[in-house]
């Protein structure tokens, strides 16, 4: 079971296609031999019914009723005993045999009635050296008129089966031959399509091994559109897996350039000989200060990261635990928000990114508004088989930006007014998240509220 489990797609196609194959053209072959069979019993039967009638025609009776053969037969191996064709009349007192059966033990012949009709055989004679064969036999009944009487007599002629034999043997080693040939070329064809057919494949095979060896960054987009789902979902993980390289590197490296401050700032206080107390003091600072780098530096590690294929989350629930709890930290400017939440959205990826892509915006938003916030969330129906698109926008009726300092204000610690609380890395915590998600962020003005619009989308997916 388990070698039948690991044949290859190509192993497999040419399996299934060799034994419909098979079926096939044996069913065909017995079609067409049992075919040929009844057309040459058919032409059989009718030969003996056309030899039967003019023997009939060209025979008579004497006066004492005696039957008279022609002189002449219909056939002329009649004459000869032993040639395969044979004839009887049969009647009350009445029997007569050609001279072919010489030496020929005949099957017995039931008496027919008038216009009566038979075609018998296969049946078995017996030669005059006890040697076994069969024949056909074509039987007709006849009441003749002669001058004793009616006389009801009963007509056979018979054919060695050997002739008919023959004929199906010959037709058979021909059909059987070419269907031989048929099948060879048909298998040779079979071989060429699936290889055909199967090249996409062995394509994606050859790109996915110059991936792995360094040469090419990602798969093509020259593909069948049956593949086009695989080698997307294959450039989406290798792009996944690169981007989590690359984030875990400038993660490390900006956690070992963040650290070189503090550590420098210890070693000079060594160098200059400070005092116990004043030693106790700094190093305590930078302690506490070094442990903030470090937790800052692996939050953020864990928020850059998600997972390609996450289960999908509703938005909703999330969205009404953040706004109230920013509804109570901004209860002094009495700031309310509002929501415009499709129930069927949902975020495919990782419930962390969900909140801070959230919470960052809505909570900019507070910060910034006079007195209204709406959050609108929208999905993004997704043609064929593909994962639906999602739109987050947040709306308020603060000063808004001018678009001249958008690109600015969405650097990593530069703030829109210093004397707002804040570190200035929320936006930018939105933007990895977005750029993570292969999203879109735009900066605009809100067309109702006036203030600032920050709009995300996140495109359908394979």
């Amino acid at each position: 079971m388990r070698g039948w489990r690991t044949l290859s797609l190509q192993a497999r196609q040419m399996l299934a296609a060799s034994v419909a194959l098979v079926a096939f053209l044996g069913l065909t072959g017995y079609a067409l031999d049992r075919a040929f069979v009844q057309t040459a019993q058919n032409a059989l039967r009718e030969r003996l019914a056309n030899l039967a009638n003019a023997y009939i025609q060209e025979s008579e009776f004497d006066r004492t009723g005696g039957f008279i053969s022609p002189e002449i037969p219909p056939d002329t191996r009649l004459l000869s005993p032993g040639s395969g064709l044979y004839a009887n009349v049969r009647g009350e007192g009445l029997s007569w045999d050609s001279a072919s059966t010489l030496g020929r033990s005949l099957p017995p012949v039931e008496l027919l009635k008038q216009n009566e009709r038979r075609f018998e055989g296969p049946l078995r004679i017996v030669d005059a050296r006890g040697l076994e064969n069969t024949v056909y036999a074509y039987s007709i009944g006849v009441v003749w008129e002669s001058p004793v009487g009616d006389l009801p007599i009963t007509l056979s002629v018979f054919e060695d089966a050997g002739q008919i034999q023959d004929q199906v043997n010959v037709f058979r080693r021909a059909l059987w031959g070419y269907l031989v040939m048929a099948a060879l070329l048909l298998v040779l064809v079979q071989i060429l399509v699936l290889r055909w057919s199967l090249l996409p494949l062995r394509d994606v095979e050859r790109e996915l091994s110059r991936v792995r060896q360094g040469r090419s960054q990602r798969l093509s987009g020259r593909h069948p559109r049956e593949l086009e789902s695989i080698t997307e979902s294959i450039n989406s993980l290798i792009e996944s897996e690169r981007s989590h390289l690359e984030r875990s590197r400038n993660t490390l490296s900006d956690l070992a350039h963040s650290l070189k401050t503090p550590l420098a700032v210890l070693r000079s206080r060594l160098d200059a000989d400070a005092s116990h107390e004043e030693l106790r003091a700094e190093v305590g600072a930078q302690v506490q200060r070094m442990n903030e780098i470090v937790s800052y530096q692996l939050s953020r590690a864990a928020r850059s990261g998600h997972a390609l294929y996450s289960a999908p989350l509703e938005i909703e629930p999330r969205a009404e635990e953040i706004v109230a709890g920013l509804e109570k930290v901004y209860a002094s400017k009495g700031v309310f928000c509002e929501f415009e939440i499709d129930p069927a959205a949902r975020f495919h990826g990782e419930l962390g990114d969900l909140q801070e892509l959230m919470g960052n915006l809505v909570e900019n938003a507070f910060k910034w508004a006079r007195k209204r916030v709406l959050l609108t969330v929208t999905v993004e129906p997704a043609p064929d088989n593909r994962r639906p698109g999602v739109s987050f926008v947040v709306d308020d009726d603060g000063p808004g930006i001018p678009p001249e300092q958008v690109e600015r204000l969405l650097q990593r610690g530069v703030r829109g007014d210093e004397r707002v609380q804040g570190h200035g890395i929320g936006l930018s915590i939105v933007q990895d998240i977005v750029a993570a998600y292969r999203g879109e962020l735009t900066v605009s003005k809100a067309p109702e509220l006036g203030g600032a619009r920050f709009a995300v989308r996140f495109p359908p997916a394979y």
